[in-house]
Parts: structure tokens; C-alpha cells; sequence
């Protein structure tokens, strides 16, 4: 099956061991089952997709036109939706399920993208890395960002200025991560080293776009 990628859930870190005794920290990925809730092909849409579903949840609380949604594939209600890309939609059926042991195998090199914990509003040294002033003599600047805004012209702070706000909560992409092992049967990825989200949270794995042929 030549499906780009798969969702998952990321359960925590632990560790393995290679077979020459090297210790690897790996990102313990549920990654599927997932069902393909839609098809999107070249002649219809103008790109080739699979729409897919995962992570099941009761029925009651799903929407009537989610629910007439998801009664075509026959497989329930779930609680996340997201498209892949895809070669060949013509060799899924709406319905099919995807399993982790059909896009990925052990030395794969991926790219995971989820949503960043969220850490609230953090000034500038904690989110920018600012160094900050010297804490004593009475120097009145400690945590401070500093100047940052122009003279008579512009008249106006820049846009994209590092300043405090809220920080973590977002989208991110890792990039060239490399799988360690894939347990099919117990629909399990090992990715060696940390992902982003929390514990819980929904991942995409896709395969990687910067790979070093």
C-alpha cells in the first residue's frame, strides 16, 4: 500500500537495546489502526489523497453530519480526521484499514509533526532564550526585553519582533527522525529519540521529505 503516512498516538518514552549493546532512546508511537474515510483523486480534486480516520469514540458523541460521514466507510465514529497523501487511491476501498506494518518498516526515515505542549504566556528569556541583565547593583534590568521600537520613523514596532506572549501550542514538524522498530501485531512504532506533544496527543508520521539519497 503506497500511503505517504499514518496517525497515531504517542504514548512516552523508554528504551531498547540494538544488538551490539547500544542503549536507544525511543518515542513509544499506537500508530492505527486507520480508516480510510474518503478518496480524493487527480481527476476529481486535483491532487491524490486519502482521508483517514482515527481513534474511535462513541457514537452519541458524534454530530448527525459527521455520522453520515463516517456511516459510508462502516466502521463507526472516530475522533480525528486527517488526509495523507497517497500514489494510487485506486488500490483503497473506503473502509480500509491501514496498519502501521504496511507504510513503515525499521530504518525508515520520517518526519513527525504534532501539537507542542502548551507553556502559557513566558517572557523573553524563557521563550526567546534572551540573556537578560546582570542581577545586581541595583541595574533595574533583569528579565527585561529591552528596547523595541525605532525613532520618529517608523513610529511603530516591527512585525515578527521577539517579544513575550504565549508559547508551545502550535503545530510542529520533526524532521529525519529514524524508526528503530515496528511491531505490527501490537500496532506499535519505536521513533529513536523524543517527538513533539504530550502524552496522548495525536501524531502524524509521514515519510521523511528531506531524506539524503
Amino acid at each position: 500500500m503506497m500511503i505517504n503516512g499514518i496517525l497515531g498516538k504517542k504514548l512516552g518514552m523508554t528504551q531498547v537495546f540494538a544488538a551490539d549493546g547500544r542503549r536507544i532512546p525511543v518515542t513509544v508511537v499506537e500508530a492505527g489502526p486507520c480508516v480510510v474515510m474518503q478518496k480524493k483523486s487527480t481527476a476529481t480534486d486535483g491532487y491524490n489523497a486519502l482521508q483517514v480516520a482515527f481513534a474511535a469514540k462513541k457514537s452519541h458523541r458524534t454530530s448527525k453530519p459527521e455520522m453520515g460521514h463516517f456511516r459510508k466507510a462502516g466502521q463507526g465514529a472516530f475522533r480525528y480526521l486527517r488526509e495523507l497523501a497517497a500514489d494510487n487511491v485506486d488500490e483503497f476501498n473506503v473502509g480500509d484499514a491501514i496498519t502501521c506494518g504496511n507504510v513503515f518498516a525499521a530504518g525508515d526515515i520520517v518526519d513527525v509533526t504534532a501539537t507542542s505542549k502548551g507553556k502559557g504566556f513566558q517572557g523573553v528569556i524563557k521563550r526567546w532564550n534572551f540573556s537578560g541583565g546582570r542581577a545586581t547593583h541595583g541595574s533595574m534590568f533583569h528579565r527585561a526585553p529591552g528596547s523595541i521600537g525605532a525613532s520618529a520613523w517608523p513610529s511603530r514596532v516591527f512585525k515578527g519582533k521577539k517579544m513575550a506572549g504565549q508559547m508551545g501550542n502550535k503545530r510542529v514538524t520533526t524532521q529525519n527522525l529514524q524508526i528503530v522498530e515496528v511491531r505490527a501485531e501490537q500496532n506499535l512504532i519505536l521513533v529513536k529519540g523524543a517527538i513533539p506533544g504530550p502524552k496522548n496527543g495525536l501524531v502524524m508520521i509521514r515519510k521523511g521529505i528531506k531524506v539524503t539519497k
